[in-house]
């Protein structure tokens, strides 16, 4: 069988990536060019600084792919890219850059959905074995897929307001730590105890989540604890925030486990990194004899390599663009295709 090699483009936030897969599996170069540096100043991602920098960034980052990767266009089988969802602005250089590399070549133009990109991030690693359940754990979503095959996705359950990463960086916000803050807060968790009186974030039967309450939750603490002259022990309060919403992310995915009847949990996302939530899944899998995969923590973030991954599977489903092909803001696509 012909090697595949799919050149994948990542452009739905502030990191501009490429990336080139072999086979859906092996990792043959990736650049990522980070923009933390430059949104820091600013409390969080700016959309328009975003888009700029990726338009004047993303011909040297596939210059930079090419050349680090010993490999030129006409090596490519197809080009995969990131439409949807995430900022739009940034979304279009990607799909753009992407579209003219299809035109030049006449290689086939895969369109991959971002959240779908992060599940196959975890293909690097290991093939998926199905079927499996899905949690996606970022800065823009918390979802749960169960998948019965490649490329077949059911969505059963979302966030119903804020997603868990953002959650996580607005409450180091209100604590003073500096963006991006999920990572410093889950430190910080590794560090306290739980002695903090927080609602634990729609504990129910169903497999939503909503993660505004405890956010808000949180805010008043703090500023009701500073109106009163006290001092806010952020050790103890990130620690009692991070088990509050641990526990509901992994109650809520150990029973969609039991209830579609699946041996494989994958975890996915920028929160996928996060130390506290990998323990308490990985203990209780452990319990439960289901096998658990964590993507590298270089895959955990945006990247394109993810992108490459997907692509790969999409490309042996036959899902491919013309060039009406545009960005999506917001776009749900968990479907058999």
């Amino acid at each position: 069988m012909k090697d595949v090699y799919i050149l994948a483009i990542e452009s739905s936030c502030d990191e501009t990536s490429m990336s080139i897969i072999k086979n859906g599996s092996i990792e043959i170069a990736t650049v990522v060019l980070s923009q933390i540096d430059i949104h820091k100043n600013y409390g969080g991602v700016v959309p328009e600084i975003a888009s700029r920098n990726h338009i004047e960034n993303i011909t040297i980052v596939l210059e930079e792919l090419l050349t680090k990767a010993n490999m030129n266009l006409d090596d490519i089988t197809a080009v995969a890219v990131t439409y949807g969802p995430g900022l739009i602005g940034s979304l279009l250089i990607g799909v753009q850059a992407a579209k003219t590399i299809s035109l030049v070549t006449g290689k086939p133009l895969i369109p991959v959905h971002h959240i779908i990109g992060h599940i196959y991030a975890n293909n690097l690693e290991e093939r998926l074995k199905f079927p499996l359940i899905a949690l996606v754990v970022s800065g823009g979503h918390t979802e749960l897929i169960y998948m019965k095959e490649d490329y077949s996705f059911k969505k059963i359950g979302s966030t119903l307001d804020d997603a868990v990463g953002e959650c996580y960086d607005k409450v180091a916000k209100v604590l003073d730590i500096p963006y991006p803050g999920g990572p410093t807060v889950d430190k910080l968790a590794h560090i306290g105890k739980d002695t903090y009186n927080l609602p634990y974030p729609l504990d129910d039967n169903t497999y939503n989540f909503s993660f505004s309450g405890i956010k808000s939750a949180v805010i008043n603490l703090v500023h009701n604890e500073i109106q009163r002259g006290n001092k806010i022990n952020k050790e103890d309060l990130c620690t009692t925030f991070q088990n509050r919403v641990v526990t509901i992310l992994t109650k809520k995915t150990m029973r969609a486990i039991k209830e579609y009847n699946v041996k494989t949990l994958v975890v996915a996302g920028g929160v996928s990194a996060n130390l506290g939530l990998r323990e308490k899944i990985s203990e209780e899998c452990q319990k439960e004899n289901i096998h658990v995969s964590f993507p590298k923590l270089k895959y955990c973030t945006d990247n394109a390599a993810m992108i490459g991954a997907a692509g790969y599977f999409a490309y042996q489903k036959g899902v491919t663009a013309d060039l009406t092909l545009t960005a999506m803001a917001t776009d749900t696509i968990y479907k058999d295709w």
